[in-house]
C-alpha cells in the first residue's frame, strides 16, 4: 500500500443501495471501546482495496449508505458532504461516522 492509498474501501450492492465502508489502514482488525460503546472494524467488512482520498470521496458520492472509521476516512466523508462533523463520535479516541440516505 502506498502513503497516498492509506485507507481501505469496500463497497457492497444490495437490491438497490450502495453501501461504503471505509477505514483507516492502521485500524483493521482492532476494537475500541468507550463506556458502553464498542467498535470491531472488521477485517472482512471493511479490508477491501487500498484507496486514497480521491478513491474515497468518489465512492461516497455514490453511497446510500456509510461506515467510516478513522481520521482519514470521516474527514474524507466531512470533506464530500456526506458526514455533518457534528455528528462524528468518538470511541476510544478514534472518529467514527455512518451516513444513510433516506
Amino acid at each position: 500500500m502506498t502513503a497516498l492509498a492509506s485507507m481501505y474501501l469496500n463497497s457492497y450492492s444490495v437490491n438497490r443501495e450502495i453501501l461504503v465502508a471505509v477505514c483507516d489502514s492502521e485500524l483493521v482488525g482492532r476494537t475500541f471501546c468507550e463506556g458502553e460503546l464498542h467498535l470491531y472494524v472488521n477485517e472482512d467488512f471493511f479490508k477491501g482495496q487500498p484507496a486514497d482520498e480521491h478513491e474515497v470521496k468518489m465512492a461516497l458520492e455514490e453511497a446510500t449508505i456509510a461506515n467510516l472509521v478513522g481520521e482519514r476516512s470521516v474527514t474524507c466523508g466531512i470533506e464530500s458532504g456526506v458526514v455533518d462533523e457534528d455528528n462524528v463520535i468518538m470511541i476510544d479516541g478514534v472518529p467514527h461516522a455512518q451516513m444513510v440516505l433516506f
